[in-house]
């Protein structure tokens, strides 16, 4: 009875979650005129539309939002090609290999992501100025490929390795590169995809970041372009929930596509 109860509490709890998300749905398949229409009272009509329209999507495709929307998958996945380099070469160098003062880099790193990225986002956007790097892909990128998290999680997959295969692998031949490449790498593909969802993730929904450095319109990424359309004297609510609703199912179709790799990556973790 009690199992019972507690399912029951969790699908309301779920449902609770997901009428807000229904609402911005249906809204984004209405003209934008009729998006508080049927508010008060709440029916049926407040999250169901019988007459849905594509217009506001089709809308998107000659809006800034379009444009940032490509910019944003273009940023992300470039984020997520270089981090996976940057992260996993040094993830490999923290597991890997003795030296003096391993403790304190990898005390470092871990501090590094317990610090929010906002607090230091000022500072580091003068800095960039100063580099001439704003208003440049370079400089929307540069900051999320050496991502704290995801070097943590490759280090502690990747102590996971049993020495004997790295043994074997010098015996052969092979060095530290090859050790690397061919032993560690493809052990370690769900510890990669999980670290690349993290860097996916950090990158597309980054607005603090993307507002001090893309402000014109070719380097303008989704978030600060739909902040921009809620910002205007006339807001056309239609248009702002149909690009609501295109950033927030790419990323959604991202991780339901990998969840597999993240959960396995994660709950290995801590094993060595």
């Amino acid at each position: 009875m009690k199992r019972m109860s507690l399912s029951v509490l969790g699908g309301v709890v779920g449902i609770l979650f997901f009428l807000p998300l229904l609402w911005v749905v249906t809204n984004s398949l209405r003209p934008g005129s009729e998006t508080f229409a049927h508010l008060n009272p709440l029916s049926w009509q407040t999250f169901f539309e019988l007459r849905p329209t594509l217009t506001n999507y089709s809308a998107l495709l000659g809006s800034e939002i379009g444009r940032a929307t490509l910019n944003s998958i273009l940023v992300s996945a470039l984020t997520v090609a270089i981090g996976l380099a940057v992260c996993a070469t040094a993830a490999f160098g923290l597991a890997a290999f003795e030296f003096r003062g391993r403790g304190l880099v990898f005390g470092i790193v871990v501090l590094s992501f317990l610090v929010p990225f906002d607090a230091i986002a000022i500072p580091l956007s003068t800095m960039f100025r100063d580099w001439h790097l704003t208003n440049t892909f370079t400089g929307l990128v540069l900051p999320g490929i050496g991502n704290g998290m995801a070097i943590f999680l490759l280090r502690q997959f990747f102590l996971g390795v049993p020495a004997e295969l790295v043994e074997a692998g010098r015996l052969d031949g092979l060095g530290w590169f090859g050790v690397f490449r061919w032993i560690y790498l493809p052990l370690s593909k769900p510890a990669l995809i999980g670290a690349g969802l993290m860097l996916f993730l950090f990158q597309w929904q980054a607005y603090v970041w993307p507002l001090l450095i893309g402000t014109d319109a070719k380097h303008i990424l989704g978030p600060v372009a739909l902040s921009n359309l809620q910002g205007q004297n006339f807001a056309d609510y239609g248009l702002v929930f149909a690009g609501a609703v295109v950033l927030t199912v790419i990323p959604l179709v991202v991780i339901a596509g990998f969840q597999r790799y993240f959960v396995q990556s994660v709950s290995s973790t801590g094993l060595k």
